[in-house]
């Protein structure tokens, strides 16, 4: 459970992310010192700024460039990507279309999602099958954003391995049937100023997204870095802000690992506020449980509990397309 963290820990992962697939890494000093960072980071805050990652920081930057780029395109071209449920929910959504608790969020994004069929998990996963649609303008947007997102896949299971380990359970225990075949979200977001808002077809409001906390396992976000705007409550329901430290990612934790942990490892409400005149973009990587895997707590996060699950087990796919269907007004 969260406490009344005031600010959010950096955690260098590099001794990680470097014997992340040796049998022996649980007797590497380093490797577990970054496990216990990690535990300590879940358990007070949810939240954890990582360094030592492994993706180029040219890379970082240049996925947050062209976004910048894509933004800043006429809206009428910007639609020529627009969601809809007839393309799976994914594409182009302007400012206020995404909605937190009825209330429309002050961002646009190009929502996107790992690739299904028609069928492919029975009627289940049916209203986000598709392909994603990748603007042509600007130029080589789909063939970085996908090279991105195959990256943060395998960072973040590097990362999971981790977090298993903080837990007490085996390296690969969230892997097999509930994260070996992982789904995955991304969400390129654009924040607009605070002088800029009127014109975006949208809400005037200040509120770039509101408090909500993911849905998933794990989330990698990306932002830029001369502007402060995302904001994580403590348990006093004090808004601490993420200040962004160029060459890492902020991480959180998701409702999915939330019911795996027992609630041992808290997802904690977060929001975006851009109270900056400049235009803010965040790209997020959200890896989630496979698509039809059911969630329940693990036995050995019980043991503390008196053997009691706290949770219900839960069906990965419906609970994130329930959140997709009331998610948008379009």
């Amino acid at each position: 459970m969260s406490t009344d963290f005031q600010s959010i820990p950096l955690i260098d992962i590099s001794p990680l992310v470097e014997k992340w697939d040796d049998s022996n890494m649980t007797q590497d000093d380093g490797v577990m010192e970054v496990v216990r960072q990690l535990d300590k980071a879940c358990r007070e805050a949810g939240f954890f700024y990582v360094t030592g990652h492994g993706i180029s920081i040219s890379l970082v930057k240049e996925v947050r460039k062209l976004a910048h780029k894509f933004f800043s395109l006429p809206y009428e071209q910007k639609l020529n990507i627009k969601m809809t449920a007839a393309t799976g929910y994914r594409g182009y959504q302007r400012v206020g279309e995404n909605v937190t608790k009825g209330i429309p969020d002050m961002h646009e994004a190009i929502d996107c999602y790992r690739e299904l069929e028609q069928g492919m998990y029975a009627a289940l996963g049916d209203p986000l099958a598709g392909g994603n649609q990748w603007p042509v303008d600007p130029p080589s947007f789909k063939e970085v954003m996908e090279e991105y997102i195959s990256l943060c896949t395998a960072l973040s299971r590097k990362i999971m391995r981790g977090i298993a380990l903080a837990l007490g359970a085996s390296l690969d225990e969230l892997e097999g049937g509930r994260a070996g075949d992982p789904f995955w979200v991304f969400r390129i977001i654009g924040y607009p100023g605070v002088s800029s808002i009127d014109g975006l077809h949208g809400p005037n409001n200040d509120v770039g997204c509101g408090a909500h906390t993911d849905y998933g396992l794990l989330t990698l976000v990306n932002q830029d870095d001369d502007i402060t705007a995302l904001q994580v409550r403590n348990l006093s329901g004090e808004w601490i802000s993420a200040v962004p430290i160029p060459g890492t990612f902020v991480c959180n934790i998701g409702d999915m690992l939330k019911i795996l942990s027992n609630g041992i490892y808290e997802s904690t409400l977060h929001r975006v506020v851009n109270s900056s005149p400049k235009y803010r973009v965040c790209v997020a990587y959200f890896y989630e449980p496979n698509f039809n895997a059911a969630i329940e707590p693990l036995d050995i996060c019980t043991n503390g509990a008196g053997g009691t699950k706290k949770y219900e087990p839960a069906v990965y796919g419906k609970h994130l397309v329930s959140k997709v269907l009331t998610n948008f007004v379009m």
